[in-house]
């Protein structure tokens, strides 16, 4: 195995080989510095590499290894990326603010506790959208970050730098977080599974409550099992948490190694106010049902009532600005409209029971459906810089339309899952989301094990 087959290689097999000691934590984490220092100019992937800290540490799990291989954490020297809306212990945490870029943390948020836990070894900080408020990743201040699949379009946001940095072999897995798509929007922008677990599966500490759970952190990986593997690890009560869900009765690994029974399984290419999906989105749709029929579940074109999400949704996440507590001087101009534009209190809670009502319709569809296939988006990448020139009510517009198919699983807590499913006219990734019943991210996994089984996509990276 060359350097370049290592770093596009899952986590799962570094893991693996380290275990073997067949390479050691530093040799790995050198690796992907040297990706990150020559490829990353390019991309903007990171908005702070954390060279001295992720040698320190995989110095310290070399000499740990050397001593003693057994009883390690599953993936003990395995390097990954967090994106910079998630606190790490002293280091940069800007959330896309510029005035931010070079003020520490002073905490781990709980799952950046639990990756640690896990052993994995922190590289730095992916780029982000200002505050995670957009799906494409240029804020004011800083480079905007590329799709290492054609440098001229977008990686989708918010947490598009984590899903460029693995792309581009800069990462083994990324921690993301997802309150309207921000983890399926860049994973099928890039070619990378992405998995938005089911609220209440991984912690938001220190945060008790995002958005009336709404939000929610989630991982990008290279394949399946690497995202599997990563729930196992991230997944759980943590002290405080005003909700939570159980453990499995068995790991998401084993889960998504499963074999299947026959399956009810809806899709749709439409998406109700909005329309029908771009072709090439549609077509991923339809492709990938073939190859569920082909597994002998049973495919029925149906789809959940999204009627009337659309205006509380928008309500929820102008809301969100506000959180953060900044200086609207601070904020580039679509937050600043954002936040100027926000609700009272009284609407915003009107606006969270009328998401909450619909959420149970859009529920009540998986009493007849094991899993939901639908687009991603509504339509492929759009190209840096492409809305930049538009109003901010103009580009929230833009980004309905784009988006949609994504947070009525988020107002639903729903776990879903974006896999590749192609590639559009300009070279760019499409996946297709899969959407499962409540806290069945298993059987939503080994679905999705059985399309990445059918396809070669997840075995393709770009060239630099």
């Amino acid at each position: 195995m060359n350097s370049e087959q290592l770093a596009f290689s899952p986590a799962l097999q570094q893991a693996e080989l380290i275990r073997t000691k067949q390479i050691s934590p530093l040799e790995l984490t050198k690796l992907y510095l040297e990706r990150i220092e020559k490829i990353d100019p390019q991309l903007t992937s990171y908005y702070h590499i954390a060279a001295e800290m992720a040698l320190a540490d995989a110095k310290a799990k070399t000499e740990k290894l050397i001593k003693n291989s057994s009883e390690l954490p599953p993936f003990f020297g395995v390097p990954i990326s967090i994106k910079d809306l998630n606190p790490v212990n002293n280091l940069p945490c800007s959330y896309g603010v510029p005035a931010l870029r070079d003020k520490p943390a002073n905490l781990d948020s709980g799952v950046v506790t639990k990756i640690k836990q896990a052993g994995f070894t922190i590289l730095g900080k992916t780029a982000t959208s200002q505050l995670g408020t957009l799906p494409y990743t240029e804020p004011a201040g800083f480079a905007p970050t590329r799709n290492p699949w054609n440098l001229n379009y977008t990686p989708g946001g918010s947490s598009g730098g984590a899903a460029a940095a693995l792309a581009a072999g800069l990462c083994a897995i990324s921690l993301g977080s997802d309150g309207g798509g921000s983890v399926r929007g860049p994973a099928s922008c890039c070619g990378v599974v992405g998995l938005k677990p089911a609220r209440g599966r991984i912690t938001s500490a220190p945060v008790g409550d995002w958005l009336n759970g709404i939000a929610t952190n989630g991982v990008l990986a290279r394949t399946v099992e690497d995202a599997a593997a990563f729930l196992d690890v991230v997944s759980g009560y943590f002290t405080g948490d005003p909700y939570w869900l159980p453990a499995p009765e068995t790991s998401f690994l084993s889960a998504s190694q499963q074999k299947l029974g026959d399956l009810r399984i809806a899709f749709t290419t439409k998406l109700p106010p909005l329309g029908e999906a771009h072709p090439t989105c549609g077509k991923a749709v339809l492709e990938t049902g073939k190859i569920l029929e082909n597994y002998g579940h049973k495919l029925q074109e149906s789809c959940p009532d999204f009627n009337g999400l659309i205006d509380p949704f928008k309500v929820i996440w102008q809301a969100a600005v506000a959180t953060f507590n900044i200086p609207p001087e601070l904020l580039e101009p679509m937050n600043r409209w954002l936040l100027e534009t926000g609700n009272s209190a009284g609407t915003y809670l009107q606006a969270i029971a009328q998401v909450q009502m619909i959420s149970r319709g859009i529920v009540g569809f998986f009493d007849n459906f094991d899993i939901l296939v639908l687009p991603v988006n509504l339509h492929p990448a759009i190209k840096i810089g492409e809305w930049a020139h538009l109003s901010p009510e103009d580009t929230l517009q833009k980004i309905t339309n784009w988006i949609a198919p994504c947070p009525p699983f988020n107002v639903s807590g729903l776990p879903a899952i974006s896999v590749p499913a192609g590639f559009d006219e300009n070279g760019v990734p499409v996946g297709v989301q899969l959407v499962g019943k409540p806290a069945s991210e298993g059987t939503l996994l080994a679905v999705a094990a059985q399309l990445e089984k059918a396809t070669s996509f997840h075995t393709k990276y770009p060239n630099f």
